[in-house]
């Protein structure tokens, strides 16, 4: 029980604050830099694979730890962590193998991913917490 709150808690506020991120940002920041390698139609099942993929790794390697400690600040330490790790792979694969990959996308997404990581296991494990507490379940 305990697992699945986290998922979903976790899963719902990524998904909002992705959403709103995108939203704002596709027209003013990826689209004026990426140009053409930009889809025109979003294609959904990579999208959909992508985050039931991400929000379990947040939930196993910063919520469920966090809520074993107690302590939120583990929480916000292990998802910032993971979050400039994984949006750091794609970033900097990118960067050293795509023809005028932009620097600008790299930081942009770095700092985006590691902050939006960090605050969305961060209220995985507080709301799971104020749901279900501490206890395994």
């Amino acid at each position: 029980m305990r697992i699945a709150i986290s998922y979903l808690s976790t899963g719902i506020v990524f998904l909002l604050f992705d959403t709103v991120w995108l939203s704002l940002m596709a027209r003013r920041l990826y689209r004026p830099q990426l140009g053409d390698l930009m889809s025109d139609k979003l294609n959904l099942l990579p999208a959909i694979l992508f985050y039931l993929l991400y929000i379990a790794g947040i939930v196993v390697f910063a919520v469920q730890p966090a809520l074993a400690s107690g302590r939120w600040s583990t929480a916000i330490a292990l998802g910032a962590f993971l979050g400039v790790v994984a949006y750091g792979t794609y970033d900097l694969t990118n960067h050293a193998t795509l023809r005028n990959w932009p620097p600008l996308i790299t930081v942009a997404d770095l700092i985006w991913g590691t902050a939006l990581t960090a605050v969305s296991a961060t209220a995985g494990m507080m709301i799971t917490r104020a749901l279900v507490g501490t206890g395994q379940g």
